[in-house]
């Protein structure tokens, strides 16, 4: 039987967010997660009305994973060995950047632009995966410094519930503002959360350098987190177990195609759709806050994995607008699970100086595997068909799920 073992203490659901730092990185988060769904909504949107090709809208996912995979290593390392602070500052202020830049594109002020919009729209977007591929490491090891040990599980589940809450409103606040205000007046918007995330960022003090551990050689630095997430059996089960799940179950990258031709219910439709995960996320993740996992974690984590499977094939068969929320809903309450369970393993199983890199491992399996997932979503809907495409990726999501259980009886049993 393997155990995660955990601080006893009485068990208090605002823990971590009665430390002011971490309840203002929490906020800058939240910011920021408004206004990157709110720009994924747009992009979304934008490419496919001047495309009308399903495979467009892969090619937004793999134009940001390509980047933020190539980066996500070196970040890792320079996470681990420098002011963790300025790496989250300095991703910010890129992401920043570029969504300025998408304003700029949507003015059609500029002749050449308006000409070469599709290809200005990835550029950026591949320029944005930079971003990305530093934000993840060092925001994931960045708050492990904010909140003592024993708070890490009730941080982690809170800043799954902000994230998710984001989700919630961001995208139905970008398919809504588009659609009656332009894009534009909803980029500009989407620039003001960033500077308010970064002047959150900026109240939160300085932290100590980890300390650097044994002599090692760049080559060693950069792939020594792949080797502890190789070695730790429980880590890269669970890990893996994702991977898989998202890299099948990537559903929302064709929500465009849902709204705009099979529940005919357009932008704010598509709002709409893109937050209903976010929904079902927030509610289980706050529910996690009262009734924190403390046993059978490898079940639960299983579970969630199984239920997002056939989650996205009701979606996937679904004529019903209400019914696609519903299922939709329920996915993200799912996938709020094995997500908080599988953060809380890392975060445990990780000495300090080598949350950075253990990071950029996870971002390489789960965070890019979105964007893989969303080209591979594309990809099958050019070949089989967009709903063919959803039924054959929650179906192979469930198989993933009853391979792991069958041959992994150490994550099954694994209770934290």
């Amino acid at each position: 039987m393997n155990t995660v073992p955990i601080i006893e203490h009485k068990h208090d659901p605002y823990e971590a967010l009665r430390i002011p730092e971490f309840r203002n990185f929490t906020l800058a988060r939240l910011c920021i997660t408004i206004a990157s769904q709110m720009q994924a909504v747009i992009v979304g949107w934008q490419i496919y009305e001047i495309t009308k090709d399903p495979l467009s809208l892969g090619l937004i996912g793999l134009a940001e994973a390509i980047p933020s995979i190539m980066t996500l290593l070196f970040a890792g390392h320079i996470t681990d060995t420098n002011d963790r602070k300025k790496i989250v500052l300095g991703s910010v202020f890129l992401m920043t950047f570029c969504s300025a830049l998408l304003l700029i594109v949507s003015t059609d002020g500029i002749e050449y632009l308006n000409s070469n919009k599709v290809i200005a729209i990835y550029s950026i977007i591949f320029l944005s995966g930079i971003g990305r591929g530093f934000s993840a490491p060092s925001f994931f090891a960045f708050v492990a410094q904010l909140v003592p040990k024993k708070t890490l599980p009730n941080a982690i589940t809170w800043n799954t519930s902000t994230w998710q809450t984001g989700a919630v409103s961001g995208p139905a606040l970008g398919g809504l503002l588009y659609g009656f205000i332009g894009g534009v007046q909803t980029y500009s918007l989407i620039v003001i959360f960033w500077i308010i995330a970064i002047s959150l960022i900026l109240t939160v003090k300085k932290k100590p350098i980890p300390e650097i551990i044994g002599l090692q050689s760049l080559k060693e630095k950069l792939t020594s987190g792949l080797k502890f997430v190789f070695e730790k059996k429980i880590i890269l089960g669970a890990i893996s177990l994702d991977l898989f799940a998202v890299l099948f179950g990537g559903a929302v990258a064709l929500l465009p195609i849902f709204a705009g031709e099979i529940l005919f219910v357009g932008p704010q439709g598509l709002g709409m759709l893109r937050a209903a995960p976010s929904v079902g996320a927030v509610t289980m993740a706050l529910i996690m806050t009262r009734r924190p996992i403390t046993g059978n974690a490898g079940r639960n984590l299983l579970i969630g994995v199984f239920g997002f499977g056939i989650c996205i094939i009701i979606f996937g068969l679904s004529k019903s607008f209400i019914l696609s929320l519903v299922v939709l809903c329920l996915s993200g309450a799912f996938d709020s699970l094995s997500v908080v369970v599988r953060s809380t393993i890392i975060q445990l199983l990780t000495p300090d100086n080598m949350k950075g890199r253990v990071s950029a491992v996870n971002s390489i399996f789960i965070g890019s595997s979105n964007e893989i997932g969303a080209f591979e979503s594309g990809v099958a809907a050019k070949i089989l068909g967009t709903v063919p495409s959803v039924i054959f990726g929650g179906v192979m999501t469930l198989l993933i799920v009853t391979i792991v259980t069958i041959f992994s009886p150490r994550l099954r049993n694994l209770k934290l």
